[in-house]
């Protein structure tokens, strides 16, 4: 399998089950092509997505990204949001490729908000900020600063007006990599803000002809199967009270229509730590989250979206219709001037 140039040749995917993601490649309507003969590469793209049956392999292109590895497992980080592009176990990658068609992100820092707020305005000391969706900082450029650690380069956003600093660090340890992003309030006042993570990975084997392309297993503090209870559901980005609890099962099904009410809200609490199950039952990965006051498990309602998103929160979107200031948001943290604030998660591989 080889594509390392402009014009190139795919001849190598006589393989059933494998499908060529052309990322790049937006004005084109190729995303996502059966590949049954060699394949012309025409326009230069900045990777290729090869997706297999049983494993994905993302050959990066990308001289940019911040690359560790202790020999076990192997991640790369771009400078552009301190992303989670990579997380490979010998050839097999478990993140999801960002393919447009689909969602065109990886796993992105959520802050210094959670899901949306209200209006997408956000009110400080009585003065009202616009601010979308997630926050800004997925979209900030950041800097390495030593071995496994990025910091954003300095800004100062007009809808925030707090001075900070915010630092990503990636550490491995066995299969295990943990992700620590750490907020520092730089102002003389009092800095309010909520922080998650919204990492997608691969739907190991996924065939948009079965039934069920996987399961996620949910986990409590204890590390005990759970069976947690949904009470909000999602209205224009925001929480509205369900006229009836949902409870999920302990391993829920990932199916065509999981997600067309859009993402599973988990409050309370009640789950921290997330296994994604193939699609006989076998583990794949883990996401751990002690701290986690929220979960979110979300998928794009596409037809054939080969990914899951297992999103562990400290902070929430506003419930419908609020409009009191940040420090009255769902699961917001106060940092005091001079002191830091570290939100940990941890992806584990099998």
């Amino acid at each position: 399998m080889e594509c390392r140039e402009t014009g190139c040749l795919v001849t190598h995917l006589n393989l059933p089950g494998f499908v060529l993601g052309m990322i790049g490649l937006s004005h084109e309507d190729i995303s996502l092509a059966k590949i049954n003969n060699p394949v012309q590469i025409t326009q230069k793209q900045d990777f290729l997505c090869f997706v297999k049956a049983d494993c994905v392999h993302l050959p990066w292109k990308n001289d940019t990204t911040m690359k560790l590895s202790n020999g076990i497992i192997s991640v790369e980080v771009a400078p552009h949001g301190a992303e989670l592009v990579s997380l490979t176990k010998g050839r097999r990658e478990y993140m999801w490729c960002g393919d447009a068609k689909y969602w065109n992100r990886h796993a992105p820092i959520l802050f210094p908000a959670v899901g949306k707020p209200y209006n997408n305005e956000i009110r400080i000391d009585g003065h009202v900020f616009t601010m979308k969706q997630h926050g800004f900082a997925r979209d900030c450029e950041f800097e390495e600063v030593g071995e496994g650690r990025l910091r954003m380069k300095e800004f100062r956003p007009e809808n925030y007006p707090y001075r900070f600093a915010l630092e990503a660090e990636y550490r491995l340890e066995g299969n295990r990599v943990d992700i620590i992003w750490t907020v520092e309030n730089l102002d003389d006042r009092d800095l309010y803000a909520q922080i998650g993570a919204h990492p997608a990975f691969q739907l190991p084997g996924y065939d948009p002809a079965d039934d069920v392309h996987g399961f996620v297993r949910y986990l409590d503090h204890e590390g005990r199967p759970v069976r947690p209870v949904v009470v909000s559901d999602l209205a224009d980005g925001n929480r509205v009270p369900l006229p009836e609890a949902v409870h999920l099962p302990e391993e829920m099904p990932i199916a065509g229509d999981t997600f067309a009410h859009d993402a599973w809200i988990i409050e309370e609490m009640q789950v921290t730590a997330t296994e994604l199950l193939d699609k006989q039952g076998n583990p794949v990965l883990r996401v751990d989250c002690p701290q986690a006051e929220a979960y979110g498990i979300w998928a794009p309602n596409k037809p054939g979206c080969p990914f899951v998103c297992l999103e562990p929160w400290c902070g929430l979107c506003d419930r419908q219709g609020y409009t009191g200031d940040i420090s009255g948001r769902t699961y917001i943290h106060r940092v005091a001037p001079g002191e830091k604030y570290s939100f940990t998660y941890s992806i584990s591989v099998f």
